[in-house]
């Protein structure tokens, strides 16, 4: 099993107020739960790290977050130091150890993710598609921002379009300056490309192993 961390840190964390625990009632919510191999905590201060099973999960949360502008998303695979304990504070190996060295390199980026793994190259590839989509959404008007959220809940044009009460012409301009047939279909190629940086961990780790 390809095991991803992530460790998220507050940005600008002196100038407002703690959101650590409103965070933390997020990530646990039933949506998550399935993937959630180690739960998110505080690990210190105000940032927060947990272990997934799911490269999906952890590009949806990661692009989430991101586009709040509230956090710094490290994302890091490669070997976990077994047997796993209880409490995400208590990890350690490689992957976390990579988490630490993203969400530090991600605070200078403009769009606040950074994955790192034992091969450079798949987790540069990762990393460089998750900052195009996490720039695309930051790029968003309000409207845009909107209507993008009600077609990710599913609802149909002409279902956003009563929401918001205008005309389907006008949902359908929305969502194509908003870039949002281009996400819907880039987030899957994210996640499959963080898959592939991850497995290169798991393949690292068992030829390491005595």
């Amino acid at each position: 099993m390809a095991l991803v961390v992530l460790t998220i840190d507050q940005r600008r964390s002196r100038q407002g107020p703690d959101r650590v625990d409103g965070l933390l009632e997020h990530l646990s919510s039933p949506d998550i739960a399935p993937d959630v191999v180690l739960p998110f905590e505080r690990t210190a201060g105000d940032e927060v790290q947990g272990l997934l099973s799911s490269s999906r999960t952890a590009v949806d949360l990661a692009l989430s977050l991101a586009e709040s502008r509230a956090w710094s998303i490290g994302i890091g695979v490669g070997a976990v130091r077994e047997p796993l304990p209880t409490s995400t504070r208590a990890a350690g190996g490689p992957a976390f150890e990579n988490a630490r060295d993203a969400v530090e390199r991600a605070k200078a980026t403009a769009e606040g993710i950074a994955v790192t793994g034992p091969d450079p190259v798949s987790a540069g590839d990762a990393e460089a598609v998750l900052q195009l989509l996490a720039a695309v959404m930051l790029r968003r008007s309000e409207a845009g921002k909107q209507t993008v959220e009600l077609a990710r809940a599913g609802l149909r044009q002409h279902e956003a379009a009563a929401q918001l009460a205008i005309s389907k012409q006008a949902v359908s301009q929305r969502l194509q300056t908003a870039f949002w047939n281009h996400e819907r279909r880039v987030r899957p190629v994210a996640a499959r490309l963080l898959e592939q940086a991850a497995a290169h961990g798991a393949q690292a780790a068992s030829t390491s192993s005595p």
